[in-house]
């Protein structure tokens, strides 16, 4: 069985609570696969909608 941290959980529940301004309840409710799918493409989104130093608005 895989252990995980306090830090790592709070971690996350922020990162997807600050982004889809979901409380911690909500996030915590989330089965891990399905928190970190969400993690995932909060990321994706952020990669897509963020200017690169390659990009044309850099």
């Amino acid at each position: 069985m895989l252990t995980y941290t306090a830090d790592r959980l709070w971690e996350e529940v922020v990162y997807v609570a600050y982004y889809l301004h979901w409380s911690a309840d909500s996030v915590l409710d989330l089965e891990h696969p399905s928190r970190l799918r969400v993690i995932e493409e909060i990321g994706r989104i952020n990669q897509r909608i963020s200017p690169t130093e390659d990009g044309p608005d850099a």
